[in-house]
């Protein structure tokens, strides 16, 4: 899993089958400082909450179909977690 920050929305007219009713997002990666890294992604809203600007853990390939209602839609990213709060560990850098 990875943390990311959505960022937008996307409106796609047609969708494959199965992912009629999910919500496309565009997501920045992020790492553990919580600075964008990587170019934007659109993923597919697993988790049905998610929106722009929050803090979200997203998954990708294989992992990214599995956590769909439907397991074999043709998705490569999926939100999977909404992030209530960040904290650094005792002794760990970022």
């Amino acid at each position: 899993m990875q943390l990311a920050r959505v960022i937008g929305t996307v409106v796609a007219t047609v969708k494959a089958p199965g992912l009629e009713g999910v919500k496309l997002l565009v997501i920045q990666p992020l790492d553990r400082s919580l600075k964008p890294v990587g170019g934007q992604l659109v993923a597919a809203d697993a988790v049905h909450m998610a929106g722009p600007g929050e803090l979200v853990y997203f998954v990708a390939a294989r992992e990214a179909a599995q956590a769909m209602p439907d397991p074999f839609v043709p998705v490569d990213h999926a939100i999977v977690g909404i992030v209530d709060a960040v904290s650094e560990l005792p002794g760990q850098k970022p």
